[in-house]
Parts: structure tokens; C-alpha cells; sequence
């Protein structure tokens, strides 16, 4: 992974267009290829990025763009799509490399990682229609618990949690943006599943166009039959 601290304006292009005027900004280029642009704020989330595969390549800055303080220019081009982020650098102020090497992944808990499974096998819960396609979609930014399609063929994201709260609902909003640049899924919904979901959690999931699922992990493991039940 390359960290660059650099003074720098960025401009994407493709679906939306976006500009991020001059500021000092972290730069990161992972083995995977994916180039993602920080600021000092926003937590986690980056500010613009592309994922793989696409290409980097350091071009010629011009007579005029030199004149206005600009050293290099980053193009990062997306080998399926048109879009293109363009990084034009003032300053480095940090340029390293650290070889990470091979991450083991995201270890969840018991009871999460069951949950998935069992919806993964239990589909249907999100619908009529509904066919998994993977769990564990990988993307630049993580990996979606499970990646489905439904009755009319449109693909899924559905992110699982056993306490639905409001950081699940940004996790699975970053995933959604990342996929729905990917013309070979979009449009992409989304789906917040878990065993019990916060009122602040719910109503920023509907916001944003996110279908919420309670899941009943007793009943999806066979220990719970609702028609049993007195009340």
C-alpha cells in the first residue's frame, strides 16, 4: 500500500461529476489497485475513490497547469466504465510504501456469521423471488454479507447485523455507492437485516431507500415454530 500526504484538487468523472477543490488530503493506492482520497474528517469514508480494476498513470502536466502550482497529475482510469478521477498535486508532503501482505478477513461473531448462513440458505425471507448469487461480495471497500437477485433480476446488497444501529446503515450506504458504479449490477438496492434495529437506524435506512429486515434467528435455526406459539 503507497500513503501519500499531498496538497491537491481532485475531479471525477463518470455517472456524477464531482470536484474537490485544493487541501491537503491523504492518498492511499492498495495492491488491488483502488485509489481512495481522505480528509482528516469523515471518519472512515472516503471523500472519492476508484476501485478496481482500473489503472494509474502519472501524466505530463502542461505549461498551464504549471503555472498554477501543479507538480504531478494522477489519472486513474476504470478499465470497465468511463469514469476517471484525475489528481492534480501542489505538494508531497509523505510518500511511502508498506507491503501488508495477505489479510485473513473480517472474523464476525458466532452469532452473525450464522445468521448469514442461514438467510443465505433461507433467501426467500427477503422476498418472493429472491435467488442468492454470493455471500461475502468482495469490493474494494469490504465485503457485502450477501449479494442476491431479485423476482425482476435486479441485484441485491443485503448487509446483516444482529444490532441494527446507525454505523450498519452508513457500512452498507458506502457499499451501495461503491456498487452502483458497477454497471454490471446497477441498480443496486439495499437490504439492513438484523435481529432487532434502532428507531434512529430504521428511519435513516428508509431515508435513503434502504428496506430494513427483522430476522428471527431462533426460528431460522428451527428451534421456534410461530404457530405454536399462544402469543
Amino acid at each position: 500500500m503507497r500513503l501519500v500526504i499531498a496538497r491537491c484538487s481532485v475531479d471525477y468523472a463518470g455517472r456524477l461529476s464531482a470536484h474537490l477543490p485544493l487541501a491537503t488530503r491523504l492518498l492511499l493506492v492498495k495492491g488491488d489497485g483502488s485509489v481512495l482520497v481522505h480528509s482528516d474528517s469523515l471518519s472512515y469514508k472516503p471523500l472519492n475513490w476508484m476501485s478496481p480494476p482500473c489503472t494509474l498513470t502519472q501524466v505530463e502536466v502542461d505549461e498551464e497547469r504549471a503555472e498554477l502550482g501543479v507538480t504531478e497529475i494522477w489519472r486513474v482510469a476504470q478499465a470497465k466504465t468511463a469514469d476517471l478521477l484525475v489528481i492534480s498535486i501542489h505538494e508531497i508532503l509523505h510518500d511511502s510504501s508498506h507491503e501488508l501482505g495477505i489479510d485473513p478477513g473480517l472474523q464476525k461473531d458466532g452469532v452473525e456469521a450464522d445468521l448469514q448462513r442461514l438467510l443465505a440458505e433461507q433467501i426467500e425471507l427477503l422476498g418472493e423471488g429472491h435467488a442468492l448469487v454470493r455471500r461475502e461480495y468482495m469490493t474494494a471497500i469490504g465485503p457485502v454479507d450477501i449479494l442476491a437477485r431479485d423476482a425482476a433480476g435486479g441485484s441485491v446488497a443485503v448487509e446483516i447485523k444482529r444490532r441494527g444501529d446507525i454505523d450498519g446503515v452508513e457500512q452498507l450506504t458506502r457499499y451501495l455507492e461503491l456498487m452502483n458504479r458497477d454497471p454490471r449490477l446497477a441498480p443496486v438496492a439495499g437490504v439492513f437485516a438484523a435481529q432487532q434495529i434502532k428507531p434512529q437506524a430504521r428511519a435513516l435506512a428508509e431515508d435513503r431507500g434502504i428496506r430494513c429486515l427483522l430476522l428471527d434467528y431462533d426460528a431460522m435455526r428451527g428451534l421456534d415454530n410461530a404457530e405454536n406459539r399462544l402469543f
